[in-house]
């Protein structure tokens, strides 16, 4: 598969989150409602620095990480991109299949009007599973917010799971009767 489209299929894990939790919470709608990813946008990505290390297959984006694809929006402090170790391609020219990403250092993704943040995030290729985590892992869509300290979601089901400490949620009664 090519990097845009591992890629972007990270970048939806991440707005999976973002769409299940939030829409789980207000009505019994398709959690990727709220998801606006396509293999055919293009993914623009800004860093202060980018080191790879062709031989430990990695790309690390570091200092005021920006991605941007569509309507999604992922900015952190850094990105850690892990690739296929011997699939033919490769980390400096990104032909390399993904392995799994590593986020962290106040992370923030937007798309739309729903918004997810935590300190931490890791999506894994192979089990399709995101982890958002922080000392706050705050959910949101306009006045619909969810708190938690770790946000896990299966994106092969769609099944998302919010735990660690006290759960928090709060839903706005007229956005619920709107949908």
């Amino acid at each position: 598969m090519s990097r845009s489209f591992l890629f972007t299929f990270a970048l939806a894990g991440l707005m999976v989150a973002v769409g299940g939790a939030a829409s789980s919470a207000q009505s019994n709608k398709d959690p990727l409602t709220g998801l606006k990813l396509s293999n055919d946008q293009p993914i623009q990505i800004e860093s202060d620095r980018l080191d790879v290390r062709e031989a430990e297959s990695v790309a690390e984006f570091t200092g005021n990480v920006k991605v941007v694809q569509g309507a999604t929006l992922l900015k952190a402090g850094k990105m850690v991109v892990y690739y296929v170790k011997g699939d033919g391609g490769s980390a400096a020219t990104g032909s390399a299949a993904i392995d799994h990403l590593v986020v962290s250092d106040k992370v923030y993704v937007q798309s739309d009007t729903q918004v997810a943040t935590g300190d931490n995030a890791t999506f894994d290729m192979k089990s399709q599973v995101l982890v958002l985590t922080g000392e706050k892992v705050v959910l949101s869509e306009g006045d619909n917010v969810a708190v938690g300290k770790k946000l896990t979601v299966q994106m092969k089901t769609g099944q998302a799971h919010l735990d660690g400490g006290r759960i928090s949620i709060v839903i706005d009664s007229k956005s619920a009767k709107k949908k």
